[in-house]
């Protein structure tokens, strides 16, 4: 019997003898994760009203778990919300589409990363949780802005750099903030810490409420990111980090990239949850459930939403050099959330196809409008870069600029 196959044995009988328990985990061995936009049923005739509530089964694979129990497959929903969650998912969409325009035609400069395909995780994720729980993400950020408190004016104009912008034109795409969103970050998984900070921040205040961090698969191989895990698990904080698995890190695909691409498995003695990302109620389940993880004390969680994006990591990234085109149009044509639930809307009979026409025209009406108006707002005046350097009534008497004749004194 050779030398590896009797040190195993031993370690499993030491491991037995000492008590340690195996890794709880319900990762198949063979099945994947469900990754069907449309796979969710309900589970008795709809009610009349639209805010009467009515059971749904999830796919039974819409949830795989990392040394925890997965949340049940069964939730609810009332026909008020899928046609808000519709609604909001179009509006997203259209917004980033006409960013995507904005950029070619060389009125949005510099960086632009955009989540269209994305949409069920944003608007999934805001539906589950409220304002007083706080979300920090990366650069592909509009969507988040918008729906913690900001609006698509504001988000297109910061883009454009006017004074209009939700940063007043100074933050561009990546740094939009709101006072329950932390931005936009542009450096690679550097929200993450920041993120278990803020549910520090939390714990102190002794309040029921949790931080959503999220990062994408490029991200996770970042070591701020595993050293924020180990201090939110050393201290037990109410904080969600959210792996956005949409398949690619700028150029490279996960499986290039990373040796373990289960990333929800990856948070060491912290349990983690893998999702389907394109449908928008797996999205929200998971993400009350997580909530009500953190918030009952029972320290961080790790969530993996799997889903794909359409577009290039950026703008200047064309995305079809490290995959084809074949398998983004199959994504589009099989799996698209927004698709999905405008299945569920019609084949549950909650509406017909014309409201979700007129939705659909109000979307693209509501975000022109935005578009002109950001258009129309003025670049920032020179004296704004002076500001917001520090907190406001903070201010020394004076800032020196570049050179040191440039000096800007502060009215007190």
């Amino acid at each position: 019997m050779s030398f590896s196959v009797l040190r195993a044995r031993g370690l499993r009988a030491a491991t037995r003898s000492i008590g340690v328990k195996p890794l709880r985990s319900t990762l198949p061995t063979i099945r994947s994760l469900q990754t069907d936009a449309d796979k969710s049923s309900p589970m008795h005739d709809l009610p009349e009203s639209g805010s009467e509530h009515f059971k749904v089964q999830l796919h039974p694979e819409s949830f795989h778990s990392y040394r925890c129990d997965a949340p049940a497959t069964e939730t609810t929903v009332t026909k008020d919300e899928l046609i808000d969650m519709y609604q909001w998912m179009v509006q997203m969409r259209r917004m980033e589409q006409a960013a995507d325009a904005l950029y070619k035609q060389k009125l949005i400069r510099g960086f632009c990363h955009l989540a269209i395909g994305q949409e069920a995780v944003s608007v999934g994720m805001e539906k589950a949780i409220d304002q007083d729980d706080k979300v920090i993400t990366s650069y592909r950020c509009h969507t988040f802005a918008v729906l913690r408190g900001g609006s698509i004016k504001g988000v297109i104009a910061e883009l454009m750099g006017r004074k209009d912008g939700m940063s007043e034109g100074k933050g561009g795409s990546m740094h939009i903030f709101t006072p329950s969103f932390f931005g936009g970050n542009g450096i690679v998984g550097a929200q993450v810490p920041v993120g278990a900070g803020i549910a520090l921040a939390q714990k102190y205040q002794k309040k029921k409420t949790a931080t959503f961090a999220l990062y994408g698969d490029g991200a996770s191989n970042q070591g701020q990111v595993f050293e924020a895990y180990n201090m939110a698990k050393l201290w037990n904080l109410p904080c969600v980090f959210v792996c956005e698995n949409n398949k690619y890190g700028m150029g490279t695909s996960a499986e290039r990239s990373s040796q373990n691409t289960q990333f929800f498995t990856r948070g060491d003695q912290i349990p983690g949850l893998q999702v389907n990302g394109m449908d928008i109620l797996a999205v929200r389940e998971a993400t009350r459930w997580a909530k009500e993880w953190v918030t009952s004390g029972k320290g961080p969680l790790v969530v993996e939403f799997v889903t794909y994006r359409y577009g290039g990591h950026s703008m200047s990234d064309p995305g079809t050099t490290y995959r084809t085109r074949d398998e983004v149009q199959q994504m589009r044509s099989e799996k698209d959330a927004i698709a999905g639930l405008k299945k569920y809307i019609l084949d549950w009979g909650v509406t017909d196809e014309a409201s979700l026409k007129a939705i659909d025209k109000k979307a693209k009406e509501d975000v022109d409008i935005a578009v002109e108006e950001a258009k129309k707002s003025p670049v920032p005046d020179l004296v704004e870069f002076w500001k917001d350097i520090y907190y406001k009534g903070t201010e020394p008497p004076y800032m020196r600029g570049r050179e040191k004749e440039e000096v800007h004194f502060y009215e007190k």
